[in-house]
């Protein structure tokens, strides 16, 4: 792969993390449901599903239980998640708890659905975490703000290139990623929000 387009794949991949949506997503549907406050619920969502589990990832990466934050191999993937998903459910269950405002404990709990589906996919097939977050963070933006969100699309295509590129997944591994982020996300977001 030429130089530069190795670096532009490595810059959508990492701009286009899982953790990097839930850090802008979270704080932007809070502060549209709640302004100010709901901003605050937004970071409090973020840290239970993004912070937290970045922490996990890189633990696990420093005492060599898989490779890279970005848990490549299937079999690694299915070792990580359950520390992952208990940081996504006990933030579920505290924005829930709390009376967190609606589209921010939605949005979690869309984010929870897919992580299932995805874990349930991870036993017999790797899929693209990264694909399903950036399609099911744009179904949701469109939810909310309305269609013209749908000019994020090209970034969605995007961050599956990188993955592409970057020999982390297949086309196959991309397109199902993207389909079950989307499929899932907006019935769960929509019925809950």
């Amino acid at each position: 792969m030429p130089r530069g387009e190795a670096r532009w794949a490595w810059l959508l991949s990492d701009g286009g993390e899982p953790r990097n949506w839930m850090l802008v997503l979270a704080p932007l549907l809070g502060w549209h449901d709640d302004g100010w406050a709901g901003v605050g619920w937004g970071l409090f969502a973020a840290v239970f599903t993004a912070v937290l589990p970045t922490l996990i990832l890189r633990f696990g990466e420093r005492r060599q239980y898989w490779g890279d934050r970005h848990v490549r191999r299937r079999q690694d993937r299915i070792v990580a998640a359950p520390g992952v998903m208990a940081s996504v459910i006990t933030g579920t269950g505290l924005l829930h708890g709390l009376e967190a405002p609606a589209e921010v404990t939605s949005l979690v709990m869309a984010m929870l659905a897919v992580l299932l589906a995805l874990l349930v996919i991870t036993f017999f097939w790797k899929v693209s975490v990264h694909s399903a977050v950036a399609s099911g963070a744009l179904v949701i933006l469109t939810s909310v703000f309305g269609p013209w969100m749908l000019a994020l699309t090209p970034l969605v295509a995007l961050i599956g290139w990188s993955r592409i590129r970057l020999r982390c997944h297949t086309v196959g591994q991309v397109t199902v990623g993207a389909l079950i982020g989307a499929a899932v996300s907006a019935p769960v977001f929509d019925l809950l929000g």
